[in-house]
Formats: C-alpha cells, structure tokens, sequence
C-alpha cells in the first residue's frame, strides 16, 4: 500500500444498486457499510451525492454520519451534485432545495468541495454563468467548502478557455474546476494542458478508465454512466495523467470514479478492496 497517496472513492464507484439519472440514485449499501468498506480497502476519502445524501439522513443524522466517516479515518468528503443553479423559475427553485440540502451536509461533514454543472449542455451568457457561479462561491465559503465546476462533453462549459473564464470571472478564493479523466479523454484534451491549468482554480481531479476516443459508443451518455472501467482495464494512458497531474503540484486527494452497471450489482465486501487495488497501482 502507498500511504502517501490519498484516494477518494467517488460516490458512484461503490453506489451498489443505484441507478444514474434514470433510477434510484441512492445506494441499497448502508451508509456505514459503504464507509466501513471503503475505509477497510484502504480509502481517506468518500463522495456522496444528493439523492444518497437525503436517503441517508432518513436513517442518520448528519452528526451521525460525521461520526462514522471521523471513526473510520475518512479525512476527504465530496459533495455531489448541483444542477439548474443558473436557470431560472422553477428550475432554479428546485436548484434551491438540492443547494440547501449540500450546503448544511458540507458544514456538518466539514467537506472539501462541492461539484456542480449540467449534464444536458444548456445555454447561458457567460456573464451570467460567471455571476451565479460567483455566489455559490460566496455561499459556500459560509460554510467552510468550495465549489468546483466539473466540465464534461455534454455540459455547458467543455473546454479549457471556458473553465477558466468562469474560474477567473467569479474571482473566488474557492472555487475552481474539477477534471475528471474520462472527460478530459473524451474532449481530447492534452494531459500537459490540464496540468498547466493554473493551480488554484484546480479544485479536484479524478482518474477512471475507459474506451479511447476511435472506440467509442455512439452513445456518450450511457458510455460515461454504464461503461467505465476500473483502472487499468481500459484504453487509457492513467499513469501519464497521474504524472503530469503530480508534476504540477497536484498532491490529493485523487478521486476515483468508475460508474459501470455491471460493478454496482457487485457485493460492497469485494468491490471496494478490488477499486482500491486497481487505482493505487497507478502510483506505482
């Protein structure tokens, strides 16, 4: 094991039984044994997103659920995910009640960001993106968290020159972009490009593994929420992300994130210590 490297395990890598976007997206795993598991395998840190986040707390309570992380070494949490938040009307009422629910959740687990974004590639100025970008920012520095912008082929912002316009335009201490590898593979984007991105806007990073770009599905969304691959089981170059991400500076937490339909029907028990050993043999 590489006690210097800090891997996070995303939500949906161990979401066992959730379903993105078109079912459940909450985990049948209990939250503690989701924690326990992950933390056995050897991960400091663990993501939760929103719909799990408010099934949970029909069973805990947030101070709860700070106990269990505390008592099983979970030193990294990240929050996921806030959508509509530059809409307006009823998408943004319902932006609302998700950000309220993330923001009180990151305050009591005391998490280190918050990813936002779209999934549907909307419209808006980037004047205005800029401006309600802002104020997540300035909301989230209330209670101690940061909020990162993940870009993706299927978002509004999916390129470089965007994320740093909205990075740089919002002015904000905490908040900057979250890379996810798969992404950054499926943009094209050069691995020394993302690591020359400037350090403090470069909020979280994640690595995965996959199909390259000549093999892809026609289908880039169920590619990216189906089809995944564990470290070192697909198409990608992870270990020269991994080295050009060090490079520059980047020192963790790494997070891993692999949604694959046939990995959430696993039992948590194996699943967990196999994510782990595929992702810590990146660091080699």
């Amino acid at each position: 094991m590489n006690t210097q490297v800090d891997l996070l395990a995303s939500y949906w890598t161990l979401a066992i039984g959730a379903v993105p976007h078109t079912g459940p997206e909450y985990s049948s795993v209990d939250f503690r044994v989701r924690v326990e598991q992950a933390a056995k395998a050897g991960f400091t840190g663990i993501g939760l997103w929103h719909a799990d986040l408010e099934h949970t707390l029909q069973r805990y309570s947030l101070p709860d659920m700070k106990k269990i992380l505390t008592d099983n070494g979970i030193r990294h949490v990240e929050l996921e995910f806030l959508t509509g938040w530059f809409n307006d009307g009823e998408q943004k009422a319902q932006s609302d009640v998700t950000k309220k629910l993330l923001l009180e959740a990151a305050s009591a687990l005391g998490a280190r960001s918050i990813k936002v974004g779209d999934f549907s590639n909307q419209k808006c100025p980037m004047p205005k993106l800029i401006e309600r970008f802002a104020g997540l920012c300035r909301e989230a520095e209330n209670h101690g968290t940061r909020i990162a912008f993940e870009m993706m082929p299927f978002s509004i912002i999916s390129s470089l020159e965007d994320a740093l316009a909205l990075a740089k335009g919002a002015d904000a201490r905490n908040g900057g972009i979250f890379f996810d590898l798969w992404h950054m593979v499926k943009l094209n984007i050069p691995y020394d490009r993302v690591a020359s991105f400037p350090a403090q806007y470069r909020i979280g990073v994640e690595i995965n593994d996959g199909f390259s770009r000549e093999h892809s599905m026609p289908d880039m969304v169920e590619e990216t929420t189906q089809h995944r691959q564990l470290c070192g089981e697909g198409e990608f170059d992870i270990k020269g992300f991994v080295s050009k991400i060090r490079g520059a500076g980047w020192a963790g937490p790494w997070g891993v994130e692999v949604l694959n339909k046939k990995l959430r029907q696993e039992d948590i028990h194996t699943l967990a210590p196999k994510v782990y050993r595929t992702s810590i043999a990146q660091f080699g």
